[in-house]
């Protein structure tokens, strides 16, 4: 869903376009990347303002006890490139700066902040789109990890529960494995989400973590970092777990259009096109209407999880 700029944002982009000259794709990471480092000088410059009391221009009205001391050279490693900032200092050495603290060089993690603060934005958009067209309740969300989804959600649906797809933690834990090692890890991990309870299951994710790590030392991160959005499905059995642990009915509809699209790719007019993915439609809904197997047992128990809540 694209948004459409204002005439303010537009012409900074027009601005920006002229500035740096851009042509390129490489010319955009180069602008970002300037204007980035550009950005996070201008604050160090504004804390040390405010830790003096006084402008770098201005003077200090009352007897000084500390000074400017210059700038130190530092690089920081961010998303788009490594950044060359100077970081102001003061003669006592007292100025502690909070966009970047000292010793502190990576600041992806901040970038991945404000990433988080739009994305919630955009998430609490769609979610506000649902209850404004009649959605009065959702019992789970199962999504990928989508940023800023988790804070979205306890807005819009308090209530909701959020679970992370298994299906994609897996596939995102294996894609970095080595062939020769990705059946015996995707056996490893089978085994953290078809554990009996939380306990095990986070006992063996922690143990599936420890033989891993040397090898790949990355891999289980996000299994750490987002257990307490995994951990949910353990409190199901498993047919219940198989409902609702994985997004594969949209990826399989995403993959429909797309081998109607690599099977054709012209079409004599757009009403064409139209009417292709409609009939195409219709033939991957067939399969929502289905019985759920068990059924019966499947809503009964979630009928006790979700008390007065499943209609």
């Amino acid at each position: 869903m694209s948004k459409k700029l204002s005439e303010e944002k537009k012409e900074i982009t027009r601005k920006l376009l002229e500035t740096y000259d851009i042509k390129t794709t490489g010319d955009i990471q180069s602008a970002l990347k300037d204007l980035l480092g550009g950005t996070i000088q201008e604050m160090l410059e504004s804390e040390l303002d405010e830790h003096m009391g006084y402008g770098k221009s201005e003077q200090n009205g009352e007897k000084k006890t500390n000074y400017r001391n210059g700038h130190k050279p530092k690089t920081l490693k961010s998303t788009v490139g490594e950044l060359a900032i100077e970081v102001p200092q003061d003669r006592n050495s007292t100025f502690e700066p909070r966009v970047v603290p000292k010793h502190k060089r990576d600041i992806s993690e901040i970038e991945e902040k404000i990433g988080e603060v739009e994305s919630a934005k955009f998430w609490l958009s769609v979610l506000n789109s649902l209850k404004n067209r009649g959605v009065r309740d959702i019992l789970t969300i199962c999504a990928d990890g989508l940023a800023g989804i988790s804070e979205a959600i306890q807005v819009a649906f308090p209530q909701t529960e959020y679970q992370r797809c298994i299906v994609h933690m897996v596939r995102n834990t294996l894609k970095h494995v080595s062939e020769k090692n990705r059946k015996a890890f995707a056996a490893d991990l089978k085994r953290i989400y078809h554990a009996p309870d939380e306990e095990t299951g986070h006992q063996t994710m922690l143990e599936v973590k420890e033989k891993w790590d040397r090898i790949y030392p990355n891999a289980m991160k996000r299994w750490v970092d987002d257990w307490s959005a995994v951990c949910p499905v353990f409190k199901y059995s498993a047919a219940v777990r198989k409902v609702l642990y994985t997004t594969n009915v949209i990826e399989s509809l995403n993959s429909q259009y797309r081998k109607l699209n690599s099977t054709r790719s012209v079409f004599p007019s757009d009403e064409a096109l139209k009417k292709a993915l409609y009939l195409s439609t219709l033939q991957i809904t067939k399969k929502w209407t289905m019985k759920i197997h068990n059924w019966g047992m499947i809503s009964g128990e979630l009928s006790i999880h979700f008390e007065g809540r499943l209609i």
